[in-house]
């Protein structure tokens, strides 16, 4: 685990005796500490390229072993149903709806109180795993369910706890990269997603296969078990190597942890963490509710989710096509594979280029085109091109859009994890509804899937929209940084200081 070291501020002091408000840091002189100051402009691209490549090894591969334990634990309810879960507990339908739809209950309320907190203690390797360490248990209890009351008290401390991991990620990230380099690392992180949505199945399928009735316990019984195991295991090797914060990070050179926290200095315009006692818990929620960005993203996010609410029941969509169950199944798998491929390409021309707008949108208008042509044909042809179409048409841009939540929304850093927790705690209600919207196939009969594919449709188009709004908000911004005027949350001062280490919002 990483140590506390103590490391000079990067920020030159505007006066003993006067106390750095944002009105005076906007004439605040941003000068690099004396190791970064003492490379050339080369060495520093080569120092700084190194030590990102460093921390990518780090941090990257296990955030996201641990988001695939997140999301595995989370949705693994879905495949359990098939593995004896219903039957042996003689749940209803209506139950069941209860027993998935309650998770999302305390997801929702634990996001915004777990993100202020863990900006609060700038402690994100022992607070991520420790919460992880519980998620992991409470699935491996869940095994241990004996009627509906107690799968409805699991699963809804399961969703309180996890609730902690992604909004807290998305912090974790943008506490170390700067804004043209978070879109890919959220891609990266938001893969876990995805690889785990691809093997859920299989490994439930295996122990399905191989373990029902292993020592009396039925197959989901096993599921729940072994899953948690791994992710207590997973939890526990994650103390030893994620790291806190920059500029209290042991296993970073002296030269490195000056240039990691000076990098994003020169980027918004402040430290992001110096200690404790520097953060409140409140005081930026109110910032984030006071923000008319943030209540614009919140509908611009919400929309997004919302229309990749198709995703959730992807098969009942493809089974619409005729096919038996394995060729369905088969045919759920392209889609993703495509996913996956355009995200990634997506969100690194978007850190490339620094733009945000053009990446989250275009794909929003492929999901609308692939939305209208599979509600309004019956063709299979056609159809199966819509389906491989509108899971890339609602992933590809949203990583982006998480993304452009700590670009607009950078400092102070408490409003900012406030803000990535209630944008992604709102945004997750739609998972309440959308289950509503779906019909179950009844025997013999295809469902008529013309309503859910209009609403998702209507939904990426709004976001399409808000996405249009937030970019004229943007822009106008940058103009008044342009003219020297004061704008919070950005690098203020006078036309020169400015444009010389000024912020600009990405559009």
């Amino acid at each position: 685990m990483a140590a506390d070291i103590d490391t000079k501020p990067v920020i030159e002091q505007i006066s003993d005796d006067v106390i750095p408000t944002t009105e005076h840091r906007a004439h605040a002189k941003l000068e690099p500490p004396p190791l970064v100051a003492a490379m050339s402009l080369e060495q520093r691209r080569e120092a700084e390229a190194k030590m990102r490549k460093k921390i990518d090894i780090r941090l990257l591969p296990m955030i996201i072993l641990m988001y695939i334990m997140n999301y595995l634990d989370r949705n693994n309810i879905a495949a359990v149903r098939l593995a004896g879960l219903q039957d042996e507990l003689q749940l209803t339908s209506t139950q069941y709806q209860t027993i998935v739809s309650i998770l999302f209950v305390g997801y929702i309320l634990m996001q915004v109180p777990s993100n202020l907190l863990l900006n609060k203690t700038g402690k994100p390797a022992l607070f991520l795993p420790i919460c992880m360490i519980i998620w992991g248990v409470i699935s491996g209890a869940t095994g241990a369910c004996q009627n509906f009351g107690g799968l409805v008290a699991c699963r809804f401390f399961l969703g309180f706890i996890e609730a902690v991991y992604f909004p807290g990620c998305l912090f974790y990230l943008s506490s170390w990269y700067t804004r043209k380099e978070l879109g890919f690392r959220t891609a990266v992180l938001y893969s876990g997603s995805l690889i785990s949505g691809a093997f859920g199945g299989l490994i439930t399928a295996g122990i399905k296969s191989n373990m029902d009735h292993t020592h009396g316990l039925r197959a989901w019984r096993w599921v729940f078990i072994i899953e948690g195991g791994i992710t207590v295991a997973i939890a526990l090797v994650a103390f030893f190597v994620l790291p806190n914060m920059p500029r209290t990070t042991s296993w970073l050179t002296e030269e490195e942890r000056q240039l990691a926290t000076y990098r994003l200095v020169e980027d918004v315009g402040e430290e992001d963490w110096t200690s404790s006692e520097s953060q409140t818990l409140f005081h930026g929620f109110k910032l984030a509710m006071a923000d008319m960005k943030t209540w614009v993203l919140t509908i611009l996010m919400l929309a997004i989710v919302s229309s990749a609410s198709v995703t959730n029941f992807f098969p009942t969509v493809v089974k619409t096509l005729g096919y038996n169950n394995v060729n369905t199944l088969l045919l759920t798998a392209p889609p993703y594979v495509l996913a996956v491929i355009t995200t990634y390409i997506n969100a690194w021309h978007a850190d490339r280029t620094g733009e945000r707008f053009l990446h989250i949108t275009i794909p929003l208008c492929v999901g609308v085109a692939a939305f209208i042509l599979c509600a309004a044909t019956k063709s299979t042809a056609p159809r199966y091109v819509a389906m491989v179409l509108m899971v890339p048409g609602v992933y590809t841009g949203y990583v982006v859009a998480l993304a452009w939540i700590s670009n607009s929304l950078p400092r102070p850093a408490s409003k900012r994890a406030a803000a990535l927790a209630f944008i992604n705690a709102v945004s997750n209600t739609s998972s309440i509804y959308a289950s509503y919207m779906y019909p179950q196939p009844l025997s013999g009969q295809q469902p008529n899937l013309t309503v859910p594919l209009s609403v998702d449709c209507a939904t990426a188009a709004l976001a399409i929209i808000m996405a249009a709004i937030m970019r004229i908000i943007l822009s106008r911004l940058n103009k008044k940084l342009d003219r020297g005027e004061h704008v919070e949350g950005a690098i203020n001062g006078v036309p020169g200081v400015a444009q010389e280490h000024g912020f600009r919002f990405l559009v």
